[in-house]
């Protein structure tokens, strides 16, 4: 990340850049994902996406002291879990309902940090319009989908407050690279068998992963590494519910599929949200 990307632009603007990313990324490649089966993306994409960061940052990790090793295994693992879990709900439940309920996370970290009433609105807003644009008709859920989903919230706040601190204190990238490395070596375990066969079968598929190691893995992660060096988790967090807005507009751009009215009054919902948080927020870089 170059210098004028750290101190040039603002790092709301980094936040977005990354929501853009993996959403338009995952409606690229989306359809690839079937065919490795949730724990085998999972493993291909954070594989790929730990070779391309090692490749180019090249970490250097002498000088490193026990909280930093610790801070980096920590966002590992958080990175791991975050990615499993949601592509093991996908498996069982709708996407855009797994989503939603994934955005409690980092809406909870927005929650808890609030200090002022106008915040705390801001952050309900927000949820508003997630559960708006989540909502679906149909029946119960399968439990294990929304337990994988909810586990994902939490992995995601983890992730938040591990990427902030370790942002904070450390130059460059290079935790983040070991990070990823360390979420590589949690899943690849459980999903390289699947990720091997599908890519035996298919080798285009391997070119696919590289795609999506790359548009939502490497890029949104190093942006928001950046970002939450000056941008508190707060706005951070209701910046995130800006997720299934873009994914709804990414997927009426991409693949063509129409928005409802209740969807685009609920992206209207949390556009004013990230809008009022960032124009509310104290400056210092967001």
């Amino acid at each position: 990340m170059t210098s004028f990307a750290r101190h040039r632009v603002p790092a709301s603007v980094l936040a977005v850049a990354a929501i853009f990313s993996v959403q338009f990324g995952n409606a690229l490649v989306g359809g690839m994902f079937t065919a490795v089966g949730p724990l085998g993306a999972a493993a291909a994409r954070l594989g790929f996406a730990a070779l391309l960061l090692l490749v180019f940052v090249r970490p250097r990790v002498r000088s490193w002291d026990r909280a930093t090793w610790g801070g980096a295994i920590a966002l590992g693992i958080a990175l791991a879990g975050m990615n499993s879990c949601i592509y093991l709900a996908f498996d069982r439940i709708p996407l855009g309902i797994a989503v939603t309920i994934e955005l409690l996370g980092p809406l909870a970290v927005a929650a808890a940090t609030s200090r002022r009433l106008l915040d705390v609105g801001w952050v309900v807003l927000a949820l508003g319009g997630v559960l708006l644009l989540g909502a679906a008709p149909g029946g119960g859920l399968p439990l294990a989908g929304v337990g994988f989903a909810l586990a994902a919230a939490g992995f995601w706040a983890l992730y938040i407050v591990c990427s902030s601190r370790l942002g904070a204190k450390a130059q460059g990238l290079d935790p983040l690279a070991v990070a990823m490395t360390v979420a590589a070596a949690v899943v690849l375990p459980l999903g390289a068998g699947d990720a091997v066969a599908a890519f035996t079968v298919q080798p285009i598929l391997i070119a696919v992963f590289v795609g999506a190691a790359l548009l939502t893995s490497v890029i949104p992660y190093t942006l928001e590494f950046v970002a939450l060096r000056r941008m508190s988790v707060r706005v951070f967090g209701v910046l995130s519910s800006l997720g299934p807005a873009v994914a709804a507009l990414a997927g009426f751009v991409v693949l063509a599929q129409h928005l409802t009215l209740v969807q685009c009054g609920a992206i209207a919902l949390v556009v004013a949200a990230c809008a009022g948080v960032i124009g509310t927020a104290k400056r210092g870089g967001v």
